[in-house]
């Protein structure tokens, strides 16, 4: 059964975006290109949110982006996508598919049926709300030597402890620090 890996970005003070969902304090450099085209590479699918769905649609889908990140741009629009979104009635990006309910049988079928490793970008909700159902299998945390003090937290509405152990840790030249971590009683 294939594995669903959360990779995000986060301030120092555990902000996943800004307070107007900015995400421009963003440390990105040759290292995390690098580590954006490997683990972009290791996976068969993408799960986003409705919005995070929408913004990297918007943008992975420009000429610009398409021409000055072209592996990377090229996974994004070429993989496999599943939006969760009750609001959403299409999705029009390349290979993307749309569920209206985040639901455990939905994600663990999707789990079961692909042929890899899924992987959530951006999606705040969706990342809390299989944490909770305790469908993450990895938590990848790059965190960004800034403290916004305000902003948007990767995890909302937790009310149960999820206890993590750490897999490894990556230092980059640029002060980020991917921590790779695994639920405790997977």
């Amino acid at each position: 059964m294939s594995k669903i890996i959360v990779s995000e970005t986060v301030s120092l003070d555990g902000f996943f975006e800004g307070p107007n969902k900015e995400i421009n304090w963003h440390v990105v450099d040759e290292e995390f290109i690098k580590y954006a085209e490997d683990m972009l590479n290791s996976v068969k699918t993408i799960l986003f949110g409705r919005l995070t769905y929408e913004l990297m649609a918007n943008y992975w889908q420009k000429d610009f982006v398409i021409k000055n990140d072209p592996i990377v741009a090229g996974k994004m629009n070429n993989l496999p996508k599943i939006v969760f979104s009750r609001t959403l009635s299409t999705v029009e990006w390349n290979n993307s598919r749309l569920v209206k309910e985040i639901s455990a049988e939905e994600v663990s079928r999707a789990k079961q049926q692909s042929a890899g490793d899924m992987v959530i970008l951006g999606s705040g909700i969706l990342v809390s709300t299989l944490a909770k159902l305790g469908l993450i299998d990895e938590y990848r945390i790059i965190v960004t030597p800034v403290i916004l003090g305000n902003g948007n937290p990767l995890f909302r509405d937790i009310d149960e402890k999820l206890t993590l152990k750490l897999l490894k840790a990556r230092a980059l030249k640029s002060g980020n620090v991917i921590l790779y971590y695994q639920p405790d009683n997977k």
